[in-house]
């Protein structure tokens, strides 16, 4: 073979290399605009539906407990039609859960909007449980972090705008709002509360055509089809003795450390707007926190492409991660509420890191199983259902500050699993 036919081949790979890249990327763009909606969205429908702390942490809980629910599904669909199409059926399954959001404010209705939620997280099963094995596989294993970290920058970035267009639809005057909603008869509030309902009517409209669209650009993309990783592969060979994802402990193991940590990312991101009007922060100020917290994990994002794997690898970086993490929920706990709610958004720098780092780790030697234990690592975002939650329930009952004792069990988890777990291949 001529040398121009080679490098016209190494051309053409790495074009489609960087197409895919670019592809997925756009994905993870529309997994953080969706998913940190709920920052803004909690506090907004705490006020609309008039709920307690812990009714309006249902946004979290009805979101991210669609990923337990249907993450193993996902992977039956994603047996049946690929990659490529479940993409596209994933944001298919989205667009009909924001358009449910649509009688949900007409009637202000609490119900229909977790039901628009839990299928809007129904359709990002389905695409988080193909585009991370995806973005894994793609290119060498030892270079996955930095790929999902460039991954999880669209993300963050996405996320971080999301709150602040959001908010500038349904709560740009909520100081005002409220104030004025305390001298209204009950009839006028009713109205008022109505048309506040009715804001989020036309946001979500548009995100129902955009993701339509966005999955008819999926279907006739450039994206290869890929398949999970040869069995023949020397990695994979201790796989073929295996009968059952459950023969992997470090694939269990790194399912429990995720549910720990999508606990804590979402705690950090999704109740901060929450805790800070807790202490007296004006609305006008609180709803750009999830921002901040968001704007602290793309720094750790941006960190962890520069580092890994050339100064630190993946492991150390998930251990730093942990340890960090620890620390700042000292800071969280024991501060001053100002720099309390601080230290919060900063857990977004040492949580930014720990996806990337674990995803590879647990599915690393599972050969014929990856797409299984994909589904079982997406489950694992049910941790942002549950323990969020967890954080409601404590702040209506206690403090909202001391409920941040839930972050400490999260990150001794993701220390012991970067420490140790990760390496068990036997149960023995």
């Amino acid at each position: 073979m001529s040398s121009d036919t080679l490098s016209s081949s190494a051309n053409s790979a790495k074009f489609n290399y960087i197409i895919s890249l670019t592809i997925i990327g756009s994905l993870f763009f529309i997994f953080g605009f969706v998913t940190w909606l709920n920052g803004i969205l909690i506090p907004y429908l705490k006020i609309a539906c008039e709920l307690t702390n812990f009714q309006a942490l249902f946004v979290a809980f009805a979101f991210y407990i669609s990923y337990t629910v249907m993450a193993l599904p996902s992977s039956w669909v994603l047996k049946k039609t690929g990659f490529k199409n479940g993409m596209m059926a994933g944001l298919w399954v989205m667009a009909i859960g924001t358009l449910i959001f649509v009688p949900a404010a007409m009637t202000r209705t609490f119900g229909l909007f977790l039901t628009g939620l839990f299928v809007m997280g129904t359709g990002l099963a389905i695409l988080q449980t193909a585009s991370n094995p995806y973005i894994t596989i793609i290119g060498k294993r030892e270079t996955a972090a930095r790929r999902i970290s460039i991954m999880g920058i669209c993300n963050k970035l996405a996320g971080a705008i999301a709150p602040l267009i959001l908010a500038y639809f349904i709560l740009h005057d909520g100081d005002v709002f409220i104030t004025n909603l305390k001298s209204m008869d009950p009839d006028a509030k009713m109205i008022a509360l109505n048309g506040l309902a009715y804001r989020v009517i036309a946001p979500y409209l548009v995100m129902t055509v955009v993701l339509f669209l966005l999955g008819l650009m999926i279907r006739f993309s450039p994206l290869p089809e890929i398949d999970s990783e040869p069995e023949e592969n020397p990695d994979n060979l201790a796989a073929s003795n295996k009968k059952s994802i459950f023969a992997f402990p470090h694939l269990i193991l790194g399912a429990i450390a995720l549910f720990f940590y999508v606990g804590a990312e979402v705690m950090a991101g999704d109740t901060i707007i929450r805790y800070g009007i807790s202490k007296g922060i004006a609305i006008s100020t609180a709803k750009a926190f999830t921002t901040y917290t968001l704007i602290a994990m793309v720094v750790g994002y941006i960190l962890g492409i520069a580092l890994i794997p050339k100064v630190i690898s993946q492991r150390i970086a998930l251990l730093i991660s942990a340890v960090l993490g620890i620390f700042l929920t000292v800071g969280v706990l024991f501060a001053d509420w100002n720099t309390s709610v601080m230290f919060v958004a900063i857990l977004g720098f040492a949580n930014a890191i720990v996806w990337p780092a674990i995803w590879p780790l647990a599915i690393h030697d599972l050969g014929k199983f990856i797409k299984t234990g994909s589904a079982v690592l997406i489950m694992a975002i049910a941790g942002g259902a549950l323990l969020p939650l967890a954080w409601g329930w404590w702040s209506d009952h206690f403090n909202s500050q001391q409920a941040y004792w839930i972050l400490f069990p999260c990150y001794l988890v993701i220390l012991l699993y970067a420490s140790w777990w990760y390496k068990l291949r036997s149960w023995k």
